[in-house]
């Protein structure tokens, strides 16, 4: 059966520098109390935007993918954020999709952020990934992702993008302008997730982190720079009715995306 809804908490955060424990136990602290369908935590939520891949990285067998799926069947909620991840003698920024029923989707970052170096680091993902949960066809991209819009097109009529992300502070002009664009041209809800605080490197975060609607509306009242976790309630009923009444998807230009 398909839902007309899906409830997402968007959980704005501190995070402690490369330490998953002490970032498990407070993320587990701060969606303690809430409910919803789908817990949407940070980019590197187990230790922050960090380049020494080596200190952190766990495998797809490590203790925070087996924490993601015991809080997960726990609080009857999927969860999705980024963590680094070894596999083949490689890292990868690794976006993780787990449902309660232990099933997992991974996305690995495809865009890695050179200006920090990240692409040194990080083996690039070459391949989109598109979830059906909850009769909502979701596709989740990871920060730096968000400045490269063909990546992002609508071309498999995903009804929700997310974003999750440590977009520091200094930037944020771009990351408010570019969610609300993503929604927009896509006809999709969009949903950016960004920490807050100051990292290892001292960048700061502000957050920023919001949900619009498929017309651009911003639906959250997140405030900036504070720790917060929001859920918003998200319409099936809405993405139908403005792609057919609009149509602005099926005027689409054709075209092929060499990865």
């Amino acid at each position: 059966m398909t839902n007309n809804t899906l409830n997402l908490a968007l959980v704005q955060t501190t995070l402690a520098w490369e330490n998953p424990k002490a970032n498990r136990t407070h993320l587990e602290d701060k969606v303690s109390s809430i409910t919803a369908d789908l817990i949407v935590l940070p980019e590197m939520f187990s230790s922050g935007f960090t380049m020494n891949a080596s200190e952190v990285a766990e495998t797809m067998d490590g203790e925070t993918i087996a924490w993601l799926k015991a809080l997960s069947k726990t609080k009857n909620a999927a969860i999705v954020g980024s963590l680094v991840i070894t596999e083949n003698n490689n890292y990868y920024n690794r976006l993780v999709f787990v449902d309660p029923n232990g099933t997992l989707a991974t996305y690995d970052k495809r865009h890695t952020f050179t200006l920090a170096g990240e692409h040194k680091v990080y083996t690039a993902g070459s391949e989109k990934t598109i979830i059906d949960y909850k009769g909502f066809k979701i596709c989740p991209l990871v920060c730096y992702d968000l400045r490269f819009p063909v990546w992002a097109r609508n071309t498999k009529d995903y009804d929700v993008i997310i974003y999750v992300a440590n977009w520091p502070k200094v930037r944020i002009a771009a990351w408010d302008a570019l969610l609300k664009a993503r929604a927009i041209e896509n006809m999709s809800y969009c949903i950016g997730v960004n920490r807050v605080g100051l990292d290892g490197n001292n960048y700061e975060y502000s957050g920023h982190s919001a949900a619009y609607d498929v017309l651009g509306h911003r639906m959250d009242s997140i405030p900036e720079s504070t720790e917060t976790v929001e859920v918003v309630t998200l319409e099936k009923s809405h993405i139908t009715k403005y792609r057919e009444r609009l149509g602005f998807l099926k005027d689409r230009d054709n075209f092929s995306l060499k990865v």
